[in-house]
């Protein structure tokens, strides 16, 4: 007999189930002989074992065995995900339909009817193994185009934040330029602006002191002013006009302080100086439902040293790690609790025996479903409703904290509710090791 065996093919292992030794060395002698690794199995159970042990390329499968019959051998083994994707060859001295039929519904792949021919069950063997034999480069090829995918994405997102944090960056100086000179401006000129209306006032009272009988058109225009509420409001108008314009430098500050705009490449950051800033960009984030909420946050610092980094980046991580937090606990309130909630996101920093930085951002939110929990760092990945997110923050934060830091973001839920997200950075790390 002369056939020509595909090289893949010809070296695959068979695992023959037949309660019947001499079936088995027939198909097994055989077999052998056409450079097949043979095993054999003589009852239901040894078949699902030896699959299970080490799955066979196919199985030629008996249909009638005491105890466990073929059917359901083949049951077994697809609802398996090990032994699930292995061809099953039913053989069989029955050549009834509903017998073909219930062989294919089980998971068969073919069925051969016994007395069989050699040449038959070579071809139908060798069919089936260049079929699994493509399916796998199938597979490999589409695991190929969605590593291939994946990188693309990953290079694009990349491209996407940078685009947007060097617009943003650029605003952020156009901004600080643009409002930094007439707000000093401001903030020089109230204080004298401040007692020159404190010597008018004064001068008005000595007037009124020196000449109490006034005439009558000065009368009516105190009263038309009231003069006794105009001075005190007037000198509260004026601290109220202070306070907002230190309101007003100490978010251009914080504005200064997250985007670095003095300062280029690897920096020595201050974590808790950086979260503040961060907390003053986001504090009208705060409040929520016209202001009828306000979101409540708890630091807990311990005395940190700086550690070298991207400072800009960095802050743009915590950033959108806060922004995460507020986004999810709006959702929540969007949806409704039965139990009185308190908004609240609680920001521990600590230095670990490891000598790295724990940071760790938690709140009482949303949370995110188990389902959802290994994709949350992938790009373009969002739980948001269509609109409202692109999936590039979490995605964003780490890498830089991962690849840019040497360091490692992690999510965990939180038993009572929320979510919670770890940052660890080396402490000890030089700007070689960060380039």
């Amino acid at each position: 007999m002369d056939m020509c065996l595909d090289h893949d093919t010809a070296t695959a292992d068979i695992l023959i189930v037949d309660d019947k030794l001499e079936n088995i060395r027939f198909l097994s002698d055989f077999l052998s002989k056409q450079n097949y690794q043979v095993r054999k199995a003589v009852n239901g159970q040894a078949a699902l074992m030896a699959a299970k042990v080490l799955p066979p390329d196919l199985i030629l499968l008996d249909v009638n065995m005491p105890g466990m019959g073929g059917y359901e051998v083949c049951e077994n083994l697809k609802n398996n995900p090990e032994t699930a994707s292995i061809p099953v060859i039913f053989l069989s001295a029955g050549n009834n339909v509903a017998d073909k039929v219930r062989a294919f519904q089980v998971g068969g792949i073919d069925y051969i009817t016994k007395p069989f021919q050699l040449e038959e069950v070579l071809a139908r063997v060798q069919t089936q193994l260049t079929l699994q034999n493509l399916q796998k480069e199938l597979k490999n090829r589409n695991d190929q185009l969605q590593n291939m995918l994946l990188a693309l994405q990953n290079t694009q997102a990349e491209l996407v934040q940078k685009e947007k944090l060097v617009n943003a960056n650029r605003i952020a100086a156009g901004i600080f330029h643009e409002i930094n000179n007439p707000l000093s401006f401001i903030l020089g000129n109230l204080p004298p602006a401040a007692d020159y209306s404190q010597k008018l006032i004064t001068l008005i009272q000595l007037y009124q002191k020196s000449y109490p009988d006034a005439s009558p058109e000065i009368k009516e225009f105190i009263e038309d002013i009231d003069l006794d509420f105009l001075v005190p409001d007037f000198l509260k108008l004026l601290q109220s006009i202070n306070t907002g314009a230190e309101r007003i430098r100490s978010v251009v500050n914080a504005l200064r302080i997250f985007s670095r705009m003095d300062e280029s490449g690897i920096k020595p950051i201050d974590v808790c100086a950086s979260i503040d800033s961060v907390l003053t960009i986001l504090h009208y984030q705060l409040k929520l439902k016209d202001e009828s909420i306000e979101i409540a946050v708890s630091k807990s610092y311990q005395e940190i040293p700086p550690f070298l980094g991207h400072a800009n980046l960095f802050n743009q991580a915590l950033l959108n790690l806060l922004q995460n937090a507020i986004d999810a606990l709006l959702l929540k309130i969007d949806r409704g609790t039965q139990e009185p909630f308190q908004p609240t996101i609680w920001i521990d920093v600590r230095v670990t025996d490891e000598q790295e930085i724990q940071l760790c951002i938690k709140d009482n939110g949303i949370g995110v479903s188990q389902a959802d929990e290994i994709h949350l760092f992938e790009p373009f990945f969002t739980t948001k409703p269509i609109g409202q997110g692109v999936g590039l923050g979490l995605f964003t934060s780490h890498q830089i904290i991962a690849r840019l830091h040497k360091g490692h973001l992690s999510y965990q839920a939180c038993p009572t509710g929320g979510a919670e997200f770890i940052i660890h950075v080396p402490i000890n790390r030089d700007a070689k090791q960060l380039a």
